[in-house]
């Protein structure tokens, strides 16, 4: 599987943590940025790797910033991306069993490094339920 990565500076270290994560995990990372913490907007990054998950060029993404907020609403606005803002694992796995969420969006500044790892566990490893009703949902966002 293959995820594309980005945040923005208010994000970085938690990326690079999320990041390593992923990797020692055995998914293939994309990182979109940014680089460093230098002062950058979170929508330069955020939306080329929303849009990579879009254009399946990646399978699913995160996007990280301080609040998460700004993150949630530039992944939101790429067609074909359901980007969910999880500050719990409950969370992470309830919008991937009923929304198929394909894009984990932390906060920096909201989550620690320990919990944002079990959010990041549960996100991708828990599968989309398929259940009808929840099908039917997804399609009404869609249009």
């Amino acid at each position: 599987m293959k995820i594309s990565i980005a945040s923005d500076h208010g994000g970085f270290d938690l990326k690079e943590k999320v990041k390593a994560r992923l990797e020692e995990k055995g998914y293939e990372v994309k990182d979109f940025g940014c680089y460093d913490k230098s002062s950058c907007d979170y929508a330069d990054f955020g939306r080329p790797a929303a849009e990579a998950v879009a254009s399946g060029e990646c399978d699913k993404g995160v996007l990280i910033c301080t609040t998460g907020i700004g993150m949630s609403m530039v992944g939101n606005k790429v067609k074909g991306v359901r980007a969910a803002l999880c500050a719990d694992s409950v969370s992470a796995s309830l919008t991937r069993l009923h929304n198929d969420a394909n894009v984990l969006v932390l906060g920096a500044g909201i989550v620690g490094e320990n919990l944002a790892m079990g959010i990041v566990d549960t996100f991708f490893e828990t599968p989309f339920s398929n259940e009808e009703r929840h099908i039917r949902r997804i399609h009404k966002i869609e249009d």
